[in-house]
């Protein structure tokens, strides 16, 4: 059907406008010789200044992706057996399991970080006092054995506690995309298996897992996402030391934010870009080949 546009084609292509308008100025201004939002002239000069003076950039760059890349790959894990077990096996309680895992999925970050930041404070440190007072009071050998399970009670505010705070509210979006996968799984392939004489782990491991790969990876790709772009969560369990890349650029925002966050913002647009199509096309592959 041919014709004027439509209305829906003209709201497209006005909210594609609305949302990628402010990447062209952003890669506008990255260019420019100024500060300001006043074009002086054109030049790679913030460029140039973002790989050779910009060291705390760097360095939130390096936590964001240290945190990001490790909640991801422990959600992965996690997420994906508890998909598996939720999805197979039948036990006590397992409807509350089920809801009490997508909680995160609903709740306000404020919350989220609020909580974690309470539960950090005053449960976890409070757990590592008893326990020091135990030990006080012990034998000699026991003592030493209970100060021992102390330690990791007496927990910091910094890349652990962000890192566990992020594993938190990422789990469920890779339980969910797991989930998702498996809801399409053919179960006669695990019979098939059975018959052959594989056992449990067998299947698991070379039935089980490889179908369910691309939900996998993409669980893996959206937890990163989703603990590289935090903001709220990380502001509530930060401690020294711990900046990550949201929270560099929030710093810098109130006294100005510096043009080298232009340029480094291009690079990353750019790259999650590229990132993007090979990722389609890799799940292409993947579901193709299963």
């Amino acid at each position: 059907m041919t014709g004027r546009p439509g209305v829906s084609k003209v709201i497209y292509w006005a909210v594609v406008g609305f949302l990628f308008f402010p990447l062209l100025v952003l890669l506008f201004y990255s260019f420019n010789v100024g500060k300001g939002f006043q074009w002086i002239g054109f030049s790679f000069h913030w460029y140039d200044r973002l790989f050779s003076d910009s060291r705390e950039l760097w360095a939130s760059v390096q936590n964001s992706l240290i945190i990001g890349l490790s909640a991801a790959a422990v959600s992965t894990v996690i997420g994906t057996l508890g998909a598996i077990g939720l999805n197979w096996y039948k036990f006590f309680s397992k409807r509350y399991i089920q809801a009490v895992s997508f909680i995160p999925l609903i709740l306000p970050e404020i919350v989220i970080g609020v909580s974690l930041l309470i539960f950090f404070a005053s449960n976890v440190r409070g757990m590592g006092n008893f326990l020091d007072g135990v030990a006080t009071a012990a034998p000699p050998g026991v003592s030493q054995f209970v100060a021992a399970l102390a330690l990791p009670f007496h927990i910091e505010l910094g890349m652990g506690t962000i890192l566990i705070a992020h594993i938190s509210f990422t789990l469920p979006f890779v339980i969910l995309m797991v989930l998702a996968r498996l809801s399409e799984f053919d179960y006669s392939i695990i019979e098939a298996a059975r018959d052959l004489g594989a056992k449990e782990l067998d299947i698991l491991f070379r039935v089980i897992i490889p179908i369910s790969m691309p939900g996998i990876f993409s669980g893996f790709l959206t937890a990163f996402t989703l603990s590289l772009e935090d903001f709220v969560v990380t502001l509530f369990v930060q401690g020294p030391n711990s900046q990550t890349l949201p929270l560099y650029i929030y710093g810098h925002v109130k006294k100005g934010l510096p043009p080298e966050v232009n340029a480094f913002s291009v690079i990353l647009i750019v790259f999650t870009m590229v990132l993007m199509f090979s990722v389609r096309n890799l799940l292409k592959y993947m579901v193709k080949s299963k």
